[in-house]
């Protein structure tokens, strides 16, 4: 079959690899669409640790079963349609038995530390298939991937309706935590310093956009969400929550990347900050959320390439021009 593959950091094409063959209790996904995020540009640098190479890289997927492994549980057939839950937790260590397999001592994801999706076929653990309606579209489908981890980051900030809540980067997990939050009765506001994505923020709903923090008059919110990584943005996220606040550090930073934050307000202003780390129990939830229309998908798709032209639209994602990116090894919507 064809594959992305990374043989090393800096090191990317698209070949032949072996058809995956699936062991027992997984299933074999024709992929039907694979969407690009920040990881995949941190795997195809080197900057992601726990990854290996050579790998076929992709965890944003949906597809078809066109094979099972033996004793499959569930009452899966050739034909169904599905998303797919990337991550292989351990199952047996400390977090995972307290309920926090997103923090497993073992963690594995498909896609970023075994072979993923930007390929025609795929290789996963049943248990990780989620069925979807037949309305749904492959591009649509491998959105449900981001818009789980969106739906642990608003549980893990919590919201209360009627809330303020400033959101900074309006990418594509911006703008889907932005309808989340919105969902939960929130008003947002957006700010983001690239001024060109700030109008499909305030077409989905945003009070008020801004392309820097400063612009904002001193407004002081109920919650501030980084969906950035970047340290300058959270620094000015947590400088725009007021006293009994809350911070919600989303986005994905470097390694060794350090915020100045000032301990004494976070004392005296009783600031609470906290992390969401990718995927807990909210795949089917965000499933939901996208099949019943509750995410505007047609926003945040912006690119749709062919597999052959990985290399290219893992550069247009880099570039920052589009949202989301997506590659579709089938040639098209089912």
């Amino acid at each position: 079959m064809r594959a992305a593959i990374i043989d090393r950091p800096g090191e990317i094409r698209v070949g032949d690899v072996p058809d995956p063959k699936p062991r027992e209790r997984e299933v074999v996904v024709k992929v039907g669409a694979c969407g690009i995020c920040g990881t995949d540009l941190h795997i195809a640098d080197g900057h992601f640790p726990p990854t290996p190479y050579p790998i076929v890289p992709g965890h944003e997927f949906a597809g078809e079963i066109v094979e099972l492994g033996a004793d499959v549980p569930g009452g899966w057939r050739v034909g169904d349609r599905v998303a797919v839950d990337p991550s292989l937790f351990c199952g047996y260590c400390g977090p995972c038995r307290s309920g926090h397999g997103n923090l497993c001592a073992n963690w594995n994801a498909t896609g970023d530390t075994v072979d993923g999706a930007f390929a025609e076929y795929v290789a996963v653990p049943s248990a990780n298939c989620y069925r979807m309606p037949d309305s749904m579209t492959w591009e649509q489908g491998a959105l449900v991937e981001p818009v789980s981890c969106a739906v642990h980051g608003v549980r893990r900030v919590g919201v209360e309706a009627g809330e303020r809540f400033l959101v900074v980067g309006a990418g594509t997990m911006g703008l889907i935590m932005q309808q989340l939050l919105q969902r939960a009765g929130a008003h947002v506001t957006v700010v983001d310093r690239n001024a060109d994505r700030l109008p499909r923020a305030a077409r989905l709903g945003a009070v008020a956009t801004a392309a820097d923090a400063g612009e904002l008059n001193d407004e002081k919110f109920d919650a501030a969400v980084d969906c950035t990584g970047a340290a300058p943005a959270i620094e000015a996220a947590f400088d725009a929550t007021r006293r009994g606040g809350r911070l919600l550090v989303f986005g994905v930073a470097p390694a060794e990347a350090r915020v100045a934050l000032s301990p004494f307000r976070i004392y005296n202003d009783e600031i609470t900050i906290v992390g969401s780390m990718a995927v807990l129990n909210s795949y089917g939830a965000a499933l939901d959320l996208v099949g019943g229309g509750a995410i505007d998908t047609e926003e945040l798709l912006t690119d749709r390439l062919p597999l052959e032209q990985y290399p290219d639209a893992l550069a247009k994602m880099r570039s920052g021009a589009g949202l989301k990116v997506q590659v579709l090894p089938g040639g098209g919507r089912a």
